[in-house]
């Protein structure tokens, strides 16, 4: 967890409070505003928490939500397609998204109307309305923007919004590209972050935990685990990954299916691999694992990597799972694996005795932990700009 530095300059602890705005389309934006709160809380600042699918009127938001699940689950290269448009400036689509930022502009200004220090958005949508807002002068404190992924699609950036976020250098060169305002790179904001640096007898002491954490989890005690997870709404290719897998010998696959029952009743019972719903404490289930297989790259990937739990992206998602395991590997955090080949090679390297892929990937994570505490660099920000 990060502690304020010396020398900060932040708005009096006894009365600042800020604006985290959300968007539930996924447990990952979720999970980002939640620990900035924390660490916001670190340094004496409140914060409340809002969600942008709630400040839709007459239901747009959760319509949006069930629309965007479904594109994913029944035809997801079309959401890569979507991206792509967006990318390349498609006005009309671009109009479409200024359009429904607009609506949710009433209730969010609305919303904001208490004496807030700043306003901190993890969602996209939420920043394209809280810029939208900020430039017409309707809210009057600093904005920021919280890029939750390593690669940054410009459907994140805003002309409007004070400061970029970016979690890793690759991300804030990108967000640059997009025009991004006042980019900063901070630490990844993820539970167990990446604060302390493991010890000598760290992987001991993991190896010491792995019986407690399966047994409690109803796991094979053992041989290898491999968590496979779409994130929250266990969407993407994970029973053929789970079944490349098993038939490869890479591992008992241990399938993630968060909320996505459907997907979990499916799976129940099938030989050679354990399905599991929505599980909590997400720490403990890295600690029972040897390895994550992700295809997003959201924030369970980061909270695997500051677990010290190996990842590889496999089967990605369209669109931002691809860019994300793109970015992932060129950052020497995660190899891409794109072929049931490549998958046997990444295991090799990260579980077997490559050092230089261990080496390689220890300097990509003491990156991480070296960057600035998310909110030493909101609070050091909101003290240097006029509302």
């Amino acid at each position: 967890m990060c502690r304020r530095a010396a020398g900060t300059s932040s708005p009096d602890a006894s009365t600042a409070r800020i604006a985290v705005i959300s968007g539930s389309f996924g447990a990952g934006h979720d999970a980002a505003a939640r620990e900035i709160r924390l660490r916001l809380l670190e340094h004496g600042v409140t914060s409340d928490r809002l969600d942008i699918i709630e400040l839709y009127p007459r239901g747009l938001g959760r319509l949006l939500k069930a629309a965007y699940f479904l594109q994913l689950r029944t035809v997801p290269t079309s959401w890569r397609w979507l991206l792509g448009q967006l990318e390349s400036g498609n006005s009309i689509l671009g109009h479409l998204v200024e359009r429904i930022a607009h609506f949710a502009e009433r209730r969010t200004a609305a919303a904001l109307t208490g004496s807030y220090a700043a306003i901190v958005s993890t969602h996209p949508l939420a920043s394209q309305t809280l810029g939208q807002l900020r430039r017409a002068g309707q809210v009057r404190v600093p904005v920021f923007t919280y890029l939750t992924d390593m690669s940054v699609h410009a459907l994140w950036v805003h002309g409007g919004v004070d400061a970029h976020l970016a979690i890793h250098d690759l991300a804030a060169v990108e967000a640059r590209s997009h025009g991004a305002a006042g980019v900063e790179v901070i630490q990844p904001a993820v539970r167990d972050g990446f604060g302390v640096a493991p010890g000598p007898d760290s992987e001991r002491l993991r190896r010491a935990e792995q019986a407690r954490h399966r047994e409690r989890f109803g796991l094979p005690l053992e041989g290898p685990l491999v968590l496979v997870t779409g994130g929250s709404e266990g969407v993407g290719e994970l029973v053929a990954a789970a079944h490349d897998l098993r038939d490869l010998g890479l591992g008992h696959p241990v399938v993630l299916c968060g909320h996505n029952e459907h997907l979990r009743h499916r799976l129940a019972g099938e030989p050679g691999l354990t399905a599991l719903g929505w599980v909590e404490d997400m720490p403990a289930l890295f600690a029972a694992v040897d390895a994550v297989v992700q295809n997003a790259g959201g924030s369970t990937s980061l909270e695997a990597l500051a677990a010290g739990c190996p990842v590889v992206s496999y089967r990605c998602l369209p669109g931002h799972g691809e860019t994300n395991a793109v970015a992932l590997s060129h950052a020497g955090l995660a190899p891409w694996a794109r072929s049931p080949a490549d998958l046997v090679v990444a295991f090799a390297g990260l579980l077997g005795s490559c050092q230089d892929v261990v080496s390689a990937r220890a300097v990509a994570l003491e990156g991480l932990r070296l960057q600035p505490c998310v909110a030493t660099t909101i609070l050091r920000i909101t003290g240097d700009l006029p509302a």
